[in-house]
């Protein structure tokens, strides 16, 4: 019985060393470390690049109207589609009011010339032939006007995108043609107001159309708003865009990239960095001393796979970029980047 207590007691001794030595510390920590790989956080140049959508507009455009109302349409002269040069009569009206006006414009004229060497030999006052001279002038401009209205001209050159009348109607206030120019197009872009020093009149602007998946179209500024919105803290920046081979077209929705110049900044992996559960915050894991580090993070924009970061490390520091998972802060690591 005694030997049976003896060999109990033995085998309990040698499983309790045995269980220390399982629990030795070093050996824990060497199996808790979590296996990652890093890269390191650069100071780069980089193209300050900043795009706006906008739609492309017609370079000029113009509704074509006659001064006075309730005139009847003799001819339109142009349909959709059809291109005006500018000078160019597109329309007439009727010219009967017209011929009337100039009845009596005859008759005025009539008097007038009768009267002048009865005024000049005193036979009427300075008064009536002055009141004779301004019905003579008042009864030109309306016949001149009249007359300028009998022919419409179209004031640019372009293409007819809309007509509202056909021929005998009576004009009563819609254009009745409505001219695009197309030849050139621009877009307008409002900018956010920390580039107003970086935009000049004449620089290139890159603009990209769905139309054209993969093809630049060339742009540049040419009218810069001098004052800012002050409810969204943009300008307003027109850009001009050559179209002499009419592939676009007003309407098209593009984007206006602009470049603002170069500066420094901290650029790492853009799958580093991780977006806090449940808010907006961003953060990664600086690996230093086989230690992993939390850090938040203020990122910007993201350039060929890597994303600045404009607060929350420094260049050079060790950035992990696997492993998010198992990671935690104070967690030890081992870097396996080869």
């Amino acid at each position: 019985m005694k030997k049976c207590f003896m060999l109990i007691v033995a085998t309990a001794a040698f499983v309790a060393c045995n269980s220390n030595q399982k629990a030795a510390p070093e050996e824990v920590a060497a199996e808790s470390a979590v296996a990652v790989k890093t890269a390191v956080a650069e100071k780069m140049t980089i193209d300050l690049k900043e795009t706006y959508t906008s739609e492309i507009l017609p370079y000029k455009e113009n509704d074509i109207t006659p001064a006075a109302q309730g005139l009847h349409i003799d001819q339109i002269k142009f349909d959709v589609g059809d291109r005006v040069k500018e000078g160019q009569v597109v329309a007439t009206l009727n010219r009967t009011s017209l011929k009337q006006l100039e009845i009596n414009l005859a008759t005025v004229e009539d008097s007038y010339n009768r009267m002048k060497p009865v005024h000049e030999a005193g036979g009427i006052s300075d008064q009536q032939f002055t009141e004779l001279e301004n019905t003579l002038s008042l009864q030109k401009e309306i016949v001149e006007q009249m007359r300028k209205n009998s022919e419409i001209k179209s004031p640019i050159s372009g293409v007819v995108t809309a007509r509202n009348y056909e021929n005998g109607d009576l004009f009563s206030g819609m254009p009745i043609l409505h001219v695009m120019q197309i030849n050139k197009l621009k877009v307008m872009a409002n900018v956010s107001e920390q580039y107003y020093p970086n935009v000049k009149v004449g620089q290139p602007v890159e603009i990209h159309v769905d139309i054209y998946p993969g093809e630049v179209f060339e742009g540049k500024v040419s009218r810069i708003n001098p004052s800012l919105d002050a409810a969204t803290r943009t300008f307003g920046v027109e850009v001009t865009i050559p179209n002499t081979n009419e592939r676009l077209r007003p309407g098209m929705y593009a984007r206006a990239t602009f470049n603002m110049g170069q500066r420094e900044a901290i650029m790492i992996d853009d799958i580093a960095v991780q977006k806090q559960s449940g808010s907006s915050e961003r953060y990664v894991y600086v690996i230093k001393d086989g230690v992993a580090n939390y850090r938040l993070v203020d990122d910007g924009r993201k350039i060929d796979g890597k994303v600045e970061i404009r607060k929350g490390i420094e260049a050079g520091e060790q950035i992990a970029t696997t492993s998010f998972v198992r990671l935690m802060n104070g967690k030890a690591v081992e870097v396996v980047n080869e």
